[in-house]
């Protein structure tokens, strides 16, 4: 069975649930697994250079399930850390952290933006590129007046997918710049592990980074399916 590219992300299965489709190996879908077991089937991306792929996560084209299964593992993994304020990064970040928001009993969540409103600050901004969205000319900013809720209070910062780790590490030295630190990264997925030497090689090496679900960075094999490296 091949899927066309409207059903991914809509439904969850049992344990092993997408295994008759992903027979015969990894040609369009991986099947992520939730920590209780369940599976979400996602599309094999394959990037620009040809010899990599990645199983891909678009949560604004998620069924409210599945984006409600994720939402609930990430506030797990977020209430370890008793966060007072969660944080959200633009764009698909920002819904998973009002679900997040909600599912911790807050009765609101702070949205960085990509967008500049005239009364910003230039210097509460960073330049802001992805594996998804390479060029150049986007800014993550901070709203000033959002200032107030976080200082002296503890925050996780929610986002739908880390991966080269460029993104996230753009978004901690803009809050950097306010003398704002996360206790965590909650994200929906962890997407290969490039991030990992990212983050160590930064001045965020302690920032913990938690997610809902992991999937691996995929290489052709002689077969001509693709396989975790």
């Amino acid at each position: 069975m091949s899927y066309e590219p409207h059903d991914f992300w809509q439904e969850i299965r049992p344990a092993g649930g997408f295994s008759h489709e992903a027979r015969g190996g990894l040609s369009h879908l991986f099947a992520a697994s939730l920590p209780d077991g369940r599976e979400i089937a996602l599309p094999i991306r394959v990037l620009p250079s040809g010899d990599r792929a990645v199983a891909s996560l678009i949560i604004n084209q998620a069924s409210f399930a599945v984006e409600d299964a994720l939402a609930e593992a990430m506030a797990g993994e977020a209430r370890a850390f008793a966060p007072e304020v969660v944080v959200g990064v633009p764009t698909l970040g920002l819904p998973l952290a009002a679900n997040v928001a909600r599912r911790l009993g807050h009765p609101r969540m702070v949205a960085l933006g990509t967008s500049r409103k005239f009364w910003y600050d230039d210097g509460l901004s960073e330049p802001l590129r992805s594996i998804t969205s390479p060029g150049e000319g986007k800014r993550i900013y901070l709203d000033p007046r959002m200032l107030p809720l976080l200082s002296g209070r503890a925050f996780v910062l929610v986002d739908d997918v880390v991966s080269t780790g460029t993104s996230i590490l753009a978004v901690l030295r803009m809050l950097g710049k306010a003398g704002l630190r996360p206790q965590a990264i909650v994200v929906a997925m962890r997407q290969g592990n490039a991030w990992q030497e990212a983050l160590a090689a930064s001045p965020f090496a302690d920032v913990p980074v938690r997610s809902a679900i992991a999937t691996p960075l995929l290489s052709p094999g002689i077969d001509g399916m693709w396989h975790p490296l």
